[in-house]
């Protein structure tokens, strides 16, 4: 690998910024980056952070100009809320030589106040960034990438093996990531279908909040089946509406990231949707989730997104009253279940 490559930079000191930092310093030394000085000082120190061992091979920084002038190649890994004010932070510190493979799961909106986000009805696609889309918005950087794909912090943490996609317009940021992070625990595919990737994993955390809301209620694995399969329906609508093709969503970064996400208690938006379920309210489990929940603000954007094209989307409209309008969970899903469609499939 070319020596400008030896250290990766990150940009993010949460649970998935530290599960790229250990897959990457199997390969490669890190410099991961926080603005959290006890984070800072407890790993330079015992090299452990949230439980678990991490590689000598990992330094922090608090020193953006550091890592960008140090890491020719970042993985950027913040919640989408954050994600356009970090990349203004950042861009005076990157030019076009920079490769960026972020692994963000959300939608930006192009709104300077985020409380702008819960007064405005309806919303059009050029209010909406996917994370590569503020990348080159707001930088000079031309490769870019993202990370997508079944990734369940925890497991990865705990050793247990699992796949990525790395996508991107350019190959050589695909191949490049293939090598970055391929192991005997990780699998790494590619593929040339950025928007179809980062559509895939933002919209797959609206159906596990859903998922959660169904093993909560005690409904059973048949009604998760129903949510995760007909979720992956209105997934491919939504992302066809915007330029994608239904078999972007058919591999890992789609149906398998859906999967993982809409089935385990290590998927935060599940266990939002779970708890959500047994009777705690809105505030409660917000208030005391240790890391961001995404499905609830891409709920929002993309329920104003159908509003603007008209797009039927039961399951996400249904999802929006329960966590928005504060509709029962049990009064919503009966209505869902009166939903008229009557074919299985109705995409190519």
């Amino acid at each position: 690998m070319d020596s400008t490559h030896n250290t990766i930079g990150i940009i993010g000191s949460g649970s998935f910024g530290i599960t790229m930092a250990k897959l990457l310093s199997k390969n490669v030394k890190v410099l991961l980056f926080s603005r959290r000085h006890k984070d800072l000082d407890a790993l330079n120190k015992h090299h452990a952070h949230l439980h678990s061992d991490l590689s000598g091979d990992i330094e922090l920084t608090s020193d953006a100009a550091d890592l960008c002038t140090r890491c020719n190649i970042i993985f950027p890994v913040v919640p989408s809320s954050r994600f356009r004010s970090m990349m203004q932070d950042f861009s005076k510190h990157l030019n076009p030589s920079h490769i960026l493979i972020h692994c963000t799961k959300g939608f930006d909106y192009r709104y300077k106040e985020a409380g702008q986000l819960n007064r405005i009805n309806k919303v059009s696609r050029d209010q909406v960034s996917t994370m590569s889309e503020v990348i080159k918005e707001e930088s000079t950087v031309l490769r870019v990438g993202c990370v997508a794909g079944p990734n369940l912090a925890r497991e990865i943490l705990q050793g247990k093996p699992a796949a990525t996609v790395i996508a991107s317009e350019f190959q050589e940021v695909i191949d490049l990531g293939i090598k970055l992070l391929s192991s005997n625990q990780f699998f790494v595919f590619g593929s040339n279908d950025i928007r179809g990737a980062e559509i895939a994993g933002s919209f797959k955390n609206i159906i596990a909040l859903g998922s959660g809301l169904l093993e909560g209620l005690n409904m059973g694995k048949n009604a998760q089946a129903i949510i995760i399969t007909r979720g992956l329906h209105e997934m491919v609508l939504f992302g066809q509406k915007f330029g994608t093709k239904g078999r972007a969503f058919l591999g890992s970064a789609g149906i398998g990231d859906l999967v993982a996400t809409a089935t385990s208690h290590n998927s935060r938006n599940f266990t939002f949707g779970h708890r959500i379920a047994k009777g705690e309210s809105l505030e409660d489990v917000i208030s005391t989730s240790k890391e961001v929940v995404e499905g609830l603000r891409t709920l929002k954007i993309v329920k104003n997104l159908m509003a603007t094209y008209k797009l039927r989307l039961p399951i996400t409209s249904t999802l929006y009253s329960i966590f928005y309008e504060g509709m029962d969970p049990q009064k919503a899903l009966n209505l869902l279940m009166k939903s008229p469609f009557k074919k299985d499939v109705i995409f190519d």
